[in-house]
């Protein structure tokens, strides 16, 4: 019996892409000796046979060489309810403060994040609050064709940029939600406390025991319910920082002599007719009741 011949018109999915292109490259370097034990040059050589170009081989073992292990929250709270921080990392090509610039364009274009401090190879960003902010959401809810924003709920996104071999820089975003954690917690422990009291002062009373418990049950329903709440929120900021260090992978990152002005947004529109608007009312409040604007000078021939 036969097999069918495949569909040449069949749509592969991107996870399926990778399993091929996986198992393509495990076929082709199977039909040669490979060591166990492989320099870089040696790397770089089997990659032009196979036809990898050499500078994504590069990155990608500038990346495993500088690749730290993830270090999930073992205590109760983080195992419970999730963890106060979240982290991504990667190798980007670009020199560090590059890097840096390339964030800090992001981060304001993209997020409603604003510069907090800024050094040599690090950077933090704090969210954007006030008047700013609402006006900022509002737009971006008319605006459907941008991205929403997705590290809000983050109260410190911090960068760290490491200098690698020339034109690489290893990456590291920390977003902390530890308020926001706390927050919840505050909830749920108030929620549990309000239900067994309830159920105690009913029990005190000589009520019926399976009707006193019944508060207890809905106060712990409630705390298990913000309990889960809270863990899409460090999911949603994770998704946020690896969203950007995609757009450093794809090409954010320029030189800075090719970065182009920055436009004037909606915001600086704003603030410059406020500040035109006030101006002008200073100026007539400064003139004497009756008295009559100085007329301009008559040009004489």
């Amino acid at each position: 019996m036969t097999s069918p011949p495949p569909d040449n018109n069949r749509k592969i999915d991107r996870a399926a892409l990778d399993r091929i292109i996986q198992r393509a490259a495990e076929l082709q370097t199977g039909e040669r000796e490979v060591g166990d034990n492989l320099s870089s040059d040696e790397v770089l050589a089997l990659g032009k046979e196979v036809g990898i170009p050499s500078k994504y081989l590069q990155q990608a073992m500038l990346e495993h060489q500088t690749t730290v292990a993830e270090v999930a929250d073992q205590s109760v709270v983080g195992r419970l309810v999730g963890p106060a921080e979240v982290r991504a990392q990667r190798v980007v090509q670009g020199d560090a403060e590059d890097v840096l610039h390339a964030l800090a364009r992001w981060m304001d274009k993209n997020e409603l994040m604003v510069p907090q401090r800024r050094q040599p190879g690090w950077a933090s960003w704090e969210p954007l609050r006030g008047m700013q902010a609402a006006i900022r959401r509002g737009t971006a809810a008319l605006d459907t064709s941008k991205p929403r924003f997705m590290l809000s709920r983050a109260e410190l996104v911090v960068a760290t940029v490491t200098q690698l071999e020339s034109g690489y820089s290893h990456v590291t975003l920390t977003g902390t939600v530890r308020s926001a954690r706390r927050d919840y917690l505050i909830g749920a422990g108030v929620s549990s406390v309000v239900g067994i009291g309830a159920g105690g002062v009913m029990a005190g009373l000589g009520l019926f025991l399976p009707l006193a418990a019944l508060p207890v049950a809905v106060g712990l329903a409630v705390t298990a319910t913000v309990v889960r709440s809270f863990k899409p929120i460090p999911e949603r900021v994770q998704l946020g920082l690896e969203r950007a260090l995609d757009f450093l992978e794809r090409g954010g990152v320029k030189p800075g002599h090719e970065i182009p002005e920055r436009s004037p947004g909606l915001l600086d529109v704003l603030a410059t007719e406020v500040r035109r608007a006030l101006s002008a009312g200073s100026d007539h409040t400064r003139r004497l009741p009756g008295q009559r604007p100085p007329s301009k000078p008559e040009n004489k021939p």
